[in-house]
């Protein structure tokens, strides 16, 4: 099937020439300049050697290269691997390696951790190490090769709907990260499907302030590329520069993840009025606790969306006019995908019986890069296996119930650390809080909880303890410990890394 999403550029280059495509601070190009930029450096890639199915990695901050270089690709059929520059060491190798990544592309801050494993490349050759915002020795400069390249159209190249765009490396979480596939298909399905389910128009204003590295800032960039409206980048999250740009820019729509639009609620700044024009507050990327939604509700009312998923490609989306009836929901499957809660035997749980969500659809992922073996214990039969624990009600939706993954097994018996959560962010004096099991010599393991205040030294930790397990629903949720913390350790998408403050309890052992 002909699918190619390098064509959605041109076509607004030529049908809406003159629309803002990219504000991204000084930068302000219409369709036709960042079209001409995109072929610019498309023509590069060409000049370079670069052909179909050739992998390019990008180690970038927010930038405007990194979106020229996701569209430049799509028009050549080169994959692009964008990695994350928190990577370091072996771990980055490993992911070149593994990528088989022929380029790459990174900053004059981020090339001395490179040139620290240069030696350990196998794939890529000297004169594909490209800087994007200087010059030093044994790298070229991104626009220098840019600027003596041609506006024109790249070299046509044949590109069909199965043929892969991107590999998206996850975090890792349960070993070695696994890069996850994405095809033109499975983009243009991004494209179609969020775009009807965030209500977005070709008149609509998105704004992303998280990381471009992060597969939750696809959707909306591609909605909005499809459709030509405006998509503005930060180069960093800010609340406080989200709010301005909001109000000043007449912002409809916005992605981010759960420690952001708390961050966003209690910036010295915020405004509900001020930012009337949002139509859409989307969460995505971990659940969003109960209480942070209804004060969400409450300030901005009738916008919020919450997306589950995961990057291999399943998703469910509670709407803005579902969340009403079903606030504890992550909604339902959009239109084309299909969703199931199977017990560990493979049959069908009935209605509010906790299983494994599993589903299928047009934007889930052919496989992981290169391992068979995982993707065959991923997918089954076409249906993907999320290793996440929900129920469905009456009506269908989909309730989450935690991760597999952060279950906690306590004297044998199952506890979920979100209820638990759901509990802590309650307390008047807490903004934050991750709770993860621990190693006990009795029960096997019992819940701790980490939390962050709004007011350093509002509660001691012994007596937050101590006003949780009071009110537990069952004598296995109580904590062990309760520890106070500044901030959380975060991936670079703003995600709460319970791995990283569980694994110091369980080394121990």
């Amino acid at each position: 099937m002909y699918v190619n999403i390098g064509t959605l550029l041109p076509r607004h280059a030529v049908y809406r020439p003159d629309h803002t495509a990219v504000l991204f601070q000084d930068h302000n190009l219409t369709y036709r300049q960042l079209n001409g930029r995109v072929n610019r450096l498309a023509n590069t890639l060409v000049h370079l050697g670069l052909q179909k199915g050739d992998k390019l990695a990008t180690i970038l901050p927010n930038c405007l290269e990194q979106l020229e270089i996701f569209w430049a690709v799509a028009k050549l059929g080169v994959v692009v691997v964008p990695l994350s520059p928190m990577l370091r060491g072996t771990g980055l190798s490993r992911l070149l390696n593994d990528s088989d990544s022929v380029m790459v592309v990174t900053t004059t801050d981020f090339a001395p951790e490179l040139d620290k494993i240069r030696g350990d490349l196998v794939n890529i050759r000297p004169e594909r190490f490209i800087l994007t915002d200087g010059n030093l020795d044994g790298y070229q400069n991104y626009h220098e090769l840019t600027a003596v390249s041609p506006e024109t159209e790249p070299p046509y190249v044949e590109i069909h709907g199965d043929d892969p765009y991107n590999i998206i490396y996850s975090s890792g979480t349960t070993g070695l990260p696994k890069g996850i596939i994405h095809t033109h298909a499975i983009r243009a399905a991004y494209c179609t499907s969020f775009a009807t389910a965030y209500r977005i128009t070709p008149e609509s204003v998105c704004l992303h302030t998280g990381s471009l590295v992060f597969n939750g800032a696809f959707l909306t960039l591609m909605p909005a590329l499809f459709l030509g409206c405006k998509y503005i980048l930060h180069p960093y999250f800010d609340a406080e520069a989200l709010i301005e740009t909001v109000a000043r820019e007449k912002v409809t729509h916005i992605k981010m993840v759960p420690s952001q639009i708390i961050a966003m609620m209690h910036a010295p700044n915020f405004d509900p009025a001020r930012m009337h024009t949002l139509e859409m507050v989307g969460s995505v990327g971990a659940p969003l606790h109960l209480e942070h939604k209804e004060a969400l509700e409450r300030h901005l009312p009738g916008r919020f969306y919450e997306l589950y998923g995961l990057t291999e490609g399943f998703m469910t989306i509670l709407d803005k006019y579902d969340y009403p009836r079903k606030p504890g929901s992550v909604g339902s499957p959009p239109p084309l995908m299909e969703m199931r809660i199977e017990r560990p035997d493979g049959t069908l749980c009935v209605t509010h019986e906790v299983g494994e969500i599993v589903g299928r659809g047009p934007m889930t992922m052919p496989g992981y890069y290169k391992r068979p073996d995982l993707t065959a214990k991923a997918i089954r039969n076409g249906w993907l296996y999320s290793g996440d624990l929900g129920y469905v009600d009456e009506d269908g939706f989909l309730f989450l119930v935690d991760r597999q993954k952060d279950l906690i097994i306590s004297g044998g018996v199952n506890v979920y650390p979100r209820d638990i959560e759901e509990l802590i962010v309650q307390h008047p004096a807490v903004r934050e809080t991750a709770v993860f099991g621990i190693p006990d010599d009795k029960w096997g393991e019992t819940p701790m909880a980490t939390v962050i205040l709004h007011e350093p030294g509002s509660i001691s930790e012994d007596d937050l303890r101590d006003w949780i397990n009071k009110r537990v629903e069952a004598r296995y949720q109580k904590v062990s410990r309760v520890v106070i913390m500044d901030d959380f350790p975060r991936s670079v998408a703003g995600k709460t890394l319970k791995r990283v403050m569980r694994q110091p309890f369980w080394e121990e052992r």
